[in-house]
């Protein structure tokens, strides 16, 4: 699946002059790039240079000092974060936030929170457009298990799952919400060597089976430039370099910066 970047074409997502000051801080300075529909993103740096930061924006975490984001047009800035997920933008977390003591399967149900419109009185009643709701809940959640292959442990508690299993999870989550852009927050860490290639495919199916548009921030250089169609390379909350993997792996700032040290 190509990313539509063709002139004329309007971005899914545009990131405008962004700022965030915590403090006499800067976390991010005017930091500015385009997401195309399609695209699979990489977002590079040192630690400290802004990467979550710029998530946390994007997931309503974060207020910036200045700047705007737009997703298809419309700025989300004035959207509080528990209806970030109505807009299409889901996200998994560095550190896995599923809840620890309910089962896969309720874990995934909870993505699809945003697309119900069930209430207390109605669920009581069990009136019809309740039941064929749950029915419809149900079926979507299914599927992602399977897709997931998530099956084996669909019952079980998340609490004890080793930890490769609840990055799973937590992707399952997000995808319940049936987003348009999913935020992938360092879904690398942890992983082996063995574990990472397959997760670089399984983002690669994600993006062609389900049209889901990624923004990856991820300090595994060998997947980011494997899997991603554009990168962005931040540091000390500016914007550094952008551009093709290869091109940013051959910017001498980059280098400089981040791909010359010795991490992975």
């Amino acid at each position: 699946m190509q990313a539509q970047t063709a002139q004329g074409n309007a971005p899914l997502l545009a990131v405008n002059d962004v700022s965030v000051v915590f403090g006499g801080i800067v976390a991010l300075n005017g930091v500015s790039f385009n997401m195309h529909k399609g695209q699979i993103l990489g977002l590079i740096g040192p630690n400290g240079a802004g990467k979550t930061t710029l998530f946390n924006c994007l997931s309503r975490l974060y207020q910036p000092s200045k700047g705007d984001i737009l997703m298809e047009g419309q700025s989300i800035l004035t959207r509080p974060v528990h209806r970030i997920a109505e807009i299409g933008i889901g996200r998994t977390f560095q550190n896995v936030s599923l809840f620890q003591n309910m089962s896969v399967l309720d874990n995934v149900r909870i993505g699809m929170h945003s697309h119900t419109n069930t209430d207390v009185v109605s669920d009581s009643l069990q009136l019809p457009w309740v039941r064929k709701t749950e029915a419809h809940i149900n079926a979507r959640v299914g599927e992602i298990i399977d897709y997931l292959e998530l099956g084996n442990v669909a019952n079980r508690v998340v609490a004890g799952l080793p930890f490769g299993t609840m990055k799973r999870v937590e992707l399952a989550r997000a995808l319940a919400a049936e987003p348009k852009i999913l935020l992938l927050d360092e879904p690398a860490g942890g992983l082996n060597h063995e574990e990472v290639y397959v997760l670089g495919d399984l983002i690669k199916a994600i993006r062609k089976d389900r049209n889901i548009t990624v923004l990856l921030v991820e300090h595994h250089m060998g997947l980011v430039m494997s899997i991603a169609d554009h990168v962005v390379a931040l540091n000390f909350g500016r914007k550094l370099a952008e551009g093709t993997p290869a091109q940013v792996q051959q910017d001498p700032d980059v280098i400089k910066a981040y791909l010359g040290s010795k991490e992975s």
